[in-house]
């Protein structure tokens, strides 16, 4: 089984690859649902591969995700994919196997300076039907905060210009 997301994001590509690679933000995503991995000092992955505790709301322990890391940067010029084989080691949701994390950034076609998004989460096991629909639930919540995030990731955000009024009321000096 598997959810999946695919969305054009406010940011160039080189600020979402930054972001999807920053526990920060993957904490930021989850937030305040979930509390993912608080103990990790890392400001960047790498290949890597580390187990993190998950608490709901951030006070009541729900289990442990195994994060592991890859990354393609090469396989497809101007597409970055980062891959996370870990999955649940304890809690509800170590009912599921196979566990395929799969996001891939890339410049979106006629928009310069956003991005293509396409996140998909892959699993089966004896409860993925029982647990599909929440996790497709908590899919479509991330989409949303994935949007809301990306403005944000850019080094240079765009500052917003004065408003007409101001710069009236300036030059006459009311």
């Amino acid at each position: 089984m598997f959810v999946q997301l695919k969305m054009v994001l406010a940011t160039d590509p080189a600020a979402a690859w930054r972001a999807l690679r920053s526990p920060t933000v993957m904490r930021e995503l989850y937030a305040p649902l979930l509390d993912i991995g608080a103990e990790s000092t890392a400001t960047r992955w790498g290949a890597t591969s580390a187990e993190v505790p998950v608490r709901l709301a951030g006070l009541v322990p729900i289990g442990r995700q195994l994060i592991d890391l890859e990354y393609d940067e090469e396989r497809r010029p101007g597409v970055k994919i980062m891959r996370d084989t870990g999955g649940p080691r304890s809690g509800p949701l170590a009912l599921l196997r196979g566990w395929n994390h799969r996001m891939a950034i890339s410049p979106a076609d006629g928009h310069p300076g956003l991005t293509l998004l396409r996140d998909r989460l892959t699993f089966h096991g004896p409860a993925a039907a029982a647990y599909w629909y929440p996790l497709w639930a908590m899919w479509q919540w991330r989409g949303s905060r994935l949007r809301d995030m990306a403005p944000s990731w850019a080094f240079d955000p765009q500052l917003v210009p004065p408003d007409a009024t101001d710069e009236s009321d300036a030059a006459t000096g009311s």
